[in-house]
C-alpha cells in the first residue's frame, strides 16, 4: 500500500531572542523554549551567553554519534544485517507467501493447523473447486451427480453445475484446509473474497440457493457452523422450493450413489455365480450325468 504524499510549504522561522546565541545545534533552540522547573522566567530570560553556550556544548557532546569507520566493524554490521534480512525473508516466504504446488504438497501439519490459502478458481465440476494446483472438495455439501462412468446424471445436476461456475469461476477465493479424502482431494471451507463486505461462505450460499444438500456421509466436515446450522439453511430452501427442491421427487446424491453401487454389485455377483461355459472332454462327461 502506497502512503499518501504530503506537501509542506516552508515558511521563514521566527527570529530567536538576542540573548540566545545562534549555534549549529537544534537541541539548543528547542530547549530554549522549555526552561527547567527550578528556574524562574526572569532567571531564564537573563541567562548569560556563556552559560547557555556551555549547556549547548554538553548537549551536543552527549548526543553525538558517529558511524564506525573501522573496516572490521563495518564488515560485522553488514554481515549481521544481511543475515537478519535473509532470516526475515525466509520466515516471510514460509509463513505468508509460500505457494502450495499441488494437493500432494499439503502436509499433515498444514491440515492439523487448518491453514488458510488464497487463489483463483480456474475450473469447476460436480460441486468441487478444481484448479491447476489444488483439487478441493467443498466441505459440508453434496451437489447432484453429473453423468460419468456411463451412469446418467441426476435431475438438476447441470443447473447446479452451471450456477456454481457462474458464481465462482475466475473469482478470487480463500479456503480453510481441513483434511484429505480417500481420493486425494483437499476438503476445505471456501469463501468468496470481497473487498469491503465480509467474505461470502460458499457452502451456505449453495444450500440457501438449493444447489446442494447437506453432506451426511462418514467423514463429513461442517466448518465453523456445525451440522445443525447447515440443516436449518437446507430446510428453509426446501420449504421455499428453491433450486433442486422445486422438483416433486428429489433423490439425494447419497441415495443415488448407493443405488448405483448396489446395481453394480448385483451385476458383479451375478457374473460370479454363473457356471463358466464347458467345452471338450469335461462337457462330454457332464452330459453323461445329465448336467
Amino acid at each position: 500500500m502506497k502512503s499518501n504524499d504530503t506537501h509542506f510549504h516552508p515558511t521563514n522561522p521566527a527570529p530567536l531572542p538576542s540573548t540566545y546565541p545562534m549555534t549549529n545545534s537544534p537541541l539548543e533552540s528547542l530547549s530554549s523554549f522549555f526552561p527547567s522547573s527550578s528556574s524562574t522566567p526572569s532567571s531564564s530570560s537573563t541567562r548569560s551567553p556563556s552559560s547557555s553556550s556551555s549547556s549547548s556544548s554538553r548537549l551536543t557532546d552527549s548526543s553525538s554519534w558517529s558511524i564506525p569507520k573501522d573496516p572490521i566493524s563495518i564488515a560485522l554490521i553488514s554481515t549481521t544485517s544481511t543475515i537478519l534480512i535473509g532470516i526475515g525473508g525466509i520466515w516471510f516466504h514460509k509463513k505468508l507467501w509460500r505457494r502450495i504446488k499441488n494437493s500432494d504438497s499439503v502436509t499433515l501439519r498444514m491440515l492439523e493447523k487448518k491453514i488458510w490459502v488464497k487463489g483463483v478458481v480456474t475450473s469447476v465440476g460436480d460441486g468441487e473447486l478444481k484448479d491447476e494446483t489444488i483439487h478441493i472438495r467443498i466441505a459440508g455439501v453434496d451437489a447432484p451427480e453429473n453423468a460419468h462412468f456411463g451412469n446418467p446424471s441426476q435431475p438438476h445436476a447441470q443447473e447446479s453445475l452451471d450456477w456454481l461456475r457462474s458464481t465462482i469461476n475466475d473469482k478470487r477465493m480463500k479456503c480453510q484446509l481441513l483434511r484429505k479424502d480417500q481420493y486425494g482431494r483437499i476438503v476445505a471451507v471456501p469463501y468468496i473474497r470481497r473487498m469491503i463486505l465480509p467474505d461470502k461462505p460458499l457452502p451456505l450460499l449453495m444450500l440457501s440457493e438449493g444447489m446442494a444438500v447437506v453432506y451426511t456421509s462418514s467423514g463429513a466436515e461442517y466448518g465453523p457452523w456445525g451440522l445443525n446450522r447447515l440443516q436449518e439453511i437446507e430446510a428453509r430452501a426446501k420449504a421455499a422450493k428453491k433450486g433442486l427442491w422445486a422438483s416433486k421427487k428429489v433423490e439425494l446424491p447419497s441415495t443415488y450413489k448407493k443405488r448405483l453401487r448396489a446395481a453394480e454389485e448385483g451385476k458383479a455377483e451375478g457374473a460370479t455365480t454363473d457356471d463358466p461355459p464347458s467345452s471338450g472332454f469335461m462337457s462330454w462327461v457332464r452330459s453323461l450325468f445329465g448336467r
